[in-house]
């Protein structure tokens, strides 16, 4: 009466969870971040607003008082003053004579296009601990 026949029953299949459509958006997410970071303007370094610049009676005072050291930096990194290379100690003792003849020197740092960026750090860290106060980093853009 019974035969040999066994039913076997399935397993019923789990539902499998594919991983194509998250690296679709993987690679979705990458190309966007990528094309948007190039269009990002990240000034590190803060500038003067348009509201926060002295009105000119103001200005005019302050250029009696204060006066300004140039230093350029060159493509090779090494700051320039009045066309004379410096050295690190060398720019540490000209910028501490200078203050201490007049606490207000305005400094300007002027990296030249090809100057590295830790170039232009290292003379900022050597401007702020030989105790400089005003210093502004300035960068010159060919009109087109």
């Amino acid at each position: 009466m019974y035969s040999d026949i066994s039913l076997n029953r399935r397993k019923p299949t789990r539902p499998l969870i594919s991983l194509v459509p998250m690296i679709d958006i993987m690679l979705i997410l990458l190309v966007f971040f990528m094309v948007t970071s190039t269009y990002l303007n990240l000034d590190m370094i803060p500038a003067l607003a348009q509201s926060d610049r002295p009105v000119p009676s103001q200005a005019a005072e302050a250029e009696t008082v204060s006066e300004t050291l140039l230093i350029r930096i060159g493509t090779d990194g090494s700051p320039f003053h009045q066309g004379k290379d410096f050295t690190r100690d060398e720019l540490i003792s000209l910028l501490t004579v200078r203050l201490n003849r007049n606490p207000a020197l305005h400094v300007i740092i002027l990296p030249t296009g090809g100057a590295r960026l830790q170039s232009l750090v290292t003379v900022m860290d050597i401007v702020t601990s030989a105790g400089a106060v005003n210093m502004r980093v300035v960068r010159l853009e060919a009109r087109q």
